[in-house]
C-alpha cells in the first residue's frame, strides 16, 4: 500500500496516569484517526525508541507502517521531527497537543510549523474539505462551540479533545504492521540534563470544620465547598518591585518556595 506523502502524523509514546506503562498517547491517537478518516495510508512518523511498544497499537488503528526516527532518551525530538518534516514536504501535519511524557511543552507542533513555514491551528476536530491550496477545518471553541477555518497550506493541525475517539487497535494489524526504523541526527537537549525532577505532591485541602452535632449535609457542604479567600491586600498600580515583594511573600506564606 502507498503511502500518501500528503498527511503526516507526528505520534509520540503514550504514559498510563495509573499503571505508568508506555501505551499510544491520547491525542495523538485522535490526531490520526482524523487522518485515517481521509486516508487509509497516512504517513505516521514516531521519534524515540524504536522498539516502543507504543508503535503496535498506532499500526492497529489500521496504518501499514511506522517511520521511526530512531532517538536516544536525552535527545532533542523537536529537531528530528521538523528536520524529517522539512524533507518530506507534507501539506498537512496532524498531532496531539503535547507528549505525555518528558518534558511536555507543547511547542513541538510550533517548532515543526515553523520549519514547514506553515500555519499551526489548535484544537481541531475535523477536516471539513481540501483543495491543493487550502484545508477547511473545524475548530473547537469554549462551550462547545465550533467554527470553520480556511487554511492555507501547508498547515500544522493539533487535533484537540473533542476530536472523535480513537479506533480500537486489532491484534492482527499491529502484528502485521511494519516498523521502518530511520537513522537520523540525534541533538542533545541540553536544557533537559539541567532540570531536576521529583515526584508532583498533591496540596493537601483546607477543609471547614463543622460541629459534631451538624447535620450530614453541613458536614458535607463543608467538606466539598471551595474555601474563602481571606486576607491579603489590594495593590493598586504597584511598581514593578512591590509587586514582586508581594507576590514572592504570598509564595512563601503558602510554602511553594
Amino acid at each position: 500500500m502507498q503511502v500518501n506523502d500528503d498527511i503526516m502524523v507526528l505520534v509520540s509514546c503514550g504514559h498510563h496516569p495509573l499503571s505508568g506503562r508506555e501505551r499510544r498517547a491520547e491525542r495523538d491517537a485522535q490526531a490520526l484517526e482524523i487522518a485515517l478518516q481521509h486516508t487509509a495510508s497516512p504517513r505516521v512518523v514516531f521519534a524515540g525508541d524504536p522498539n516502543s511498544s507504543s508503535l503496535r497499537e498506532y499500526l492497529g488503528m489500521g496504518v501499514p507502517e511506522i517511520d521511526v526516527l530512531a532517538q536516544a532518551a536525552e535527545s532533542d525530538v523537536s529537531v528530528a521531527l521538523a528536520s524529517y518534516a522539512h524533507q518530506k514536504s507534507p501539506r498537512l501535519v496532524l498531532c496531539g497537543h503535547r507528549a505525555e511524557q518528558g518534558e511536555s511543552s507543547g511547542m513541538v507542533p510550533y517548532l515543526v510549523g515553523k520549519r514547514l513555514n506553515a500555519a499551526v491551528v489548535p484544537d481541531v476536530v475535523d477536516i471539513l474539505a481540501q483543495d491543493a491550496e487550502s484545508v477547511e477545518v473545524l475548530q473547537a471553541l469554549a462551550g462547545g462551540q465550533r467554527r470553520r477555518l480556511q487554511v492555507q497550506l501547508p498547515a500544522v493541525l493539533i487535533a484537540s479533545a473533542s476530536a472523535p475517539a480513537a479506533r480500537q487497535s486489532a491484534f492482527t494489524k499491529a502484528r502485521d504492521g511494519v516498523i521502518h526504523s530511520l537513522s537520523v541526527t540525534e541533538v542533545e537537549d541540553a536544557e533537559l540534563g539541567t532540570w531536576h525532577w521529583q515526584v508532583a505532591k498533591k496540596r493537601a485541602k483546607r477543609v471547614k470544620t463543622v460541629a459534631a452535632s451538624s447535620s450530614s449535609r453541613d458536614r458535607f457542604r463543608a467538606a466539598t465547598a471551595a474555601p474563602a479567600s481571606t486576607g491579603g491586600k489590594i495593590l493598586l498600580n504597584p511598581s514593578a518591585e512591590e509587586a514582586t515583594d508581594a507576590i514572592f511573600a504570598l509564595l512563601k506564606k503558602e510554602g511553594v518556595i
